[in-house]
C-alpha cells in the first residue's frame, strides 16, 4: 500500500542554498513545509572518507509530487550527485495530512 504523503530529505552545502530551496518548494507548492536542521556528514566520495557540514531539508509533501520535487532539487541543487530520498508517512495526524493536502498542489 502506498502512502499518500511522504517527507523527502536533501542536503546541500550552504545555509543560503537551504533557505532559497525551501522558499521556492513553498512558492511552488511541491510541499507544505520545510524545516532545516544544520548538521555533520560522513561519507565515502572518490575512495575517500569525507566530513562536511551540510543542511539537511526534510521536505513534506505528497507522494504524487516526488518526481516534480525531485526534478526542481536537481535543478537547483550544486552536488554532482545530490541526496534525495523519499520517506512514506505511514500514519499521522489526519489534521496535519489535511493540511499538507491542502497546501500542495
Amino acid at each position: 500500500m502506498q502512502s499518500d504523503y511522504i517527507i523527502v530529505l536533501t542536503t546541500v552545502g550552504s545555509k543560503e542554498l537551504a533557505e532559497t530551496l525551501a522558499k521556492n518548494v513553498i512558492a511552488r507548492r511541491l510541499a507544505a513545509c520545510v524545516q532545516i536542521q544544520q548538521t555533520e556528514s560522513f561519507y565515502a566520495w572518490m575512495d575517500k572518507i569525507e566530513h562536511s557540514n551540510e543542511y539537511l531539508l526534510v521536505i513534506k509533501t505528497k507522494t504524487v509530487l516526488f518526481e516534480d520535487l525531485s526534478r526542481f532539487i536537481l535543478q537547483k541543487h550544486d552536488y554532482q550527485i545530490p541526496e534525495i530520498i523519499q520517506i512514506p508517512i505511514v500514519k499521522g495526524s489526519e489534521s496535519y495530512l489535511e493540511w499538507i493536502k491542502a497546501t500542495t498542489k
